[in-house]
């Protein structure tokens, strides 16, 4: 995978030596820097030294050959650090791969590990590996996973997550750990499928990203043997000492529906912890409104506030994720050989930077506009606006099954018995109950039922976005909710709220139906105007945003809808099947 079969040239590499030597120029020489020596543990001064994109010194001495195409940045008022690492990117939530790297290195994260869900569900491998390969070319750093299941119960998902294509994503130099494990149990309870891909990725030296929240010592313990190596489920301070204590590496999680990280801290400290070499840093995928503070140095933010040391806090987003991930030799650190990912910092204290650099070249200049990024021709990789032909009808909008969705919170549903008339075109505004449908994005089956908390006043939403990128309709009234779906297939796919006949909000996702192509700080604000309209229509919850994409979700309890029906997630089995239309 990748342009070429090595980080560098043979060529590369003997230039860069001859810059050592003084024969030629370095392209970049920073000079009186105070930066972080993540080996030393302390601040050191010196210069460094960049050639392209490589750090290739970084030390007392400078250069012995500069010549007038060498940009020379004087440190003195800044404090130097690594580029951060966020080991954990959903980077489809509404934002796309690309806009999310650039907003994420404008706040210093220069090196992302990328879930591949998206990709496994929607693209064939040659699209989707051609589209890892053009993420190369970023000036941020694109890693990946590869999943070993769809996260729900999928109509195809002997082809859709097949040994070959398991196999394929795992020879990917780009993919760097299998998971998140959301399949966990089914490797418990004897699944020798996963169980062997497992040991395949630990064949190839990638990392096992686990999905344990809430798991006893003993079934930490069984995963551990199976081939985890790590986790980001932690709630409380003794499930991350357990998870410590049992060898694993813990991503310490502050998202959107688990901003957990300032408990953790502190009950961690209360604990005895006082180590941190096996910890992380990750906001876990949140909706876009969730970055106004930043990505991970809002993490390491909170991390200095709540009693970590300071080099530990920086070492918890840099040199600790690059060593867990095998990355070391490339990242994590300011030192001979690095890429050439540093952050420049008004103090210690304060982790967003002024000034980024991102293989060696600005992306982020102190009082400058932000430098344009490559643009992408998404039809080349197969991502297109959606193209729906086939309409929703008053056939489509019938309800006659006993058993709903309750809400226990913004993504646990517990199955309840439907006691209103469901025969009607409108709901009432004194309950909370809504007409759902979950609607193939082909138009050959549905499944229709009651979704109980999400709203007591809400005409139609209609969404594109969802687990699998099938149709979603909620709401009180059947027109619209048909208004909604209209607009949402005129706009190659989105997420729409219609209200008494009209529109009342549209957010469109012309990337395959799940992603905007705004860029990450015009995103925030539409997401925060959908989520305001929501809750003036009584929704209770946290994150919308999670709830519309976790109806499918398998890996949480207890009932789900999915492309099988309505799915009874602890006793693994169908309740009510999907409907052909």
């Amino acid at each position: 995978m990748g342009e070429q079969r090595y980080r560098w040239k043979g060529s590369e590499l003997r230039a860069q030596a001859a810059v050592i030597d003084g024969k030629q120029s370095p392209t970049k020489v920073l000079v009186n820097a105070t930066y972080l020596h993540s080996y030393f543990r302390e601040w050191v001064k010196g210069n460094i030294w960049i050639h392209g994109d490589r750090i290739v010194y970084a030390g007392e001495r400078l250069p012995d050959q500069v010549d007038e195409a060498c940009e020379i940045v004087d440190c003195r008022g800044y404090v130097l650090v690594p580029g951060y690492i966020e080991p954990h990117v959903h980077p489809f939530q509404l934002y796309n791969p690309h806009s999310f790297a650039r907003y994420a290195a404008a706040h210093g994260t220069t090196t992302l590990l990328n879930d591949n869900l998206f990709l496994l569900l929607q693209l064939d491998d040659e699209e989707a590996l051609f589209f890892l390969q053009e993420m190369n070319a970023l000036p941020t750093s694109m890693y990946w996973w590869c999943r070993f299941d769809g996260q729900t119960e999928l109509e195809r998902e002997e082809e859709q997550v097949s040994n070959a294509r398991i196999k394929r994503w795992l020879d990917q130099e780009a993919v760097l750990q299998g998971g998140e494990l959301t399949s966990w149990p089914k490797v418990a309870s004897g699944d020798d499928i996963i169980l062997y891909w497992m040991q395949e990725a630990h064949r190839r030296r990638r990392k096992i990203e686990g999905h344990f929240p809430g798991a006893s010592e003993k079934t930490l313990v069984k995963m551990a043997l199976f081939g985890a190596d790590g986790d980001h489920e932690a709630m409380t301070g003794k499930e991350v000492r357990m998870r410590l204590w049992h060898g694993y590496t813990v991503a310490l999680r502050h998202s959107s529906i688990r901003p957990d990280l300032p408990v953790l801290l502190e009950e961690m400290k209360a604990l005895g912890i006082r180590h941190y070499d096996k910890c992380l840093l990750t906001t876990d995928g949140s909706p876009p409104s969730f970055y106004e503070n930043g990505v991970i140095d809002w993490l390491i933010r909170i991390a200095i506030e709540h009693g970590v040391p300071v080099i530990d806090a920086y070492a918890m987003a840099t040199i600790n994720a690059a060593r867990h991930y095998g990355i070391e030799h490339l990242h994590g650190s300011i030192a001979t050989g690095r890429i050439a990912h540093i952050n420049f910092l008004r103090s210690a204290h304060d982790p967003t930077p002024a000034q980024v650099l991102a293989k060696g070249e600005w992306v982020k200049r102190d009082g400058e506009a932000p430098p344009l990024w490559p643009d992408l021709e998404w039809g080349q990789f197969g991502i297109r606006p959606l193209s729906l032909p086939w309409e929703v009808d008053w056939d489509d909008l019938q309800f006659s099954m006993p058993m709903g969705l309750r809400m226990e919170n913004a993504v646990i549903l517990k199955p309840y018995s439907v006691s209103i008339d469901t025969s009607r075109d409108r709901l009432g505004h004194d309950h909370d109950e809504c007409f759902l449908v979950l609607l193939d994005r082909n138009g050959r089956w549905r499944v229709n039922t009651m979704l109980k908390g999400f709203s007591s006043a809400l005409g139609g939403l209609a969404s594109s976005y969802s687990n699998t990128g099938d149709l979603i309709l909620i709401g009180k009234h059947k027109e619209d909710m048909m208004l909604a779906f209209r607009r949402m297939k005129e706009i190659g796919g989105g997420i729409v709220l219609a209200e008494d006949g009209e529109i009342l909000f549209e957010l469109s996702l012309p990337l395959g139906g799940m992603m905007s192509s705004l860029e990450v700080d015009e995103l925030i604000n539409e997401e925060k105007t959908f989520v305001r309209l929501l809750r003036e229509r009584g929704y209770p919850f946290e994150d919308p945003v999670y709830s519309l994409l976790f109806l499918q979700s398998t890996h949480l309890p207890y009932v789900r809808v999915t492309q099988r029906g309505i799915y009874d997630v602890m006793h693994k089995t169908v309740l009510f099947p999907s409907i052909m239309r």
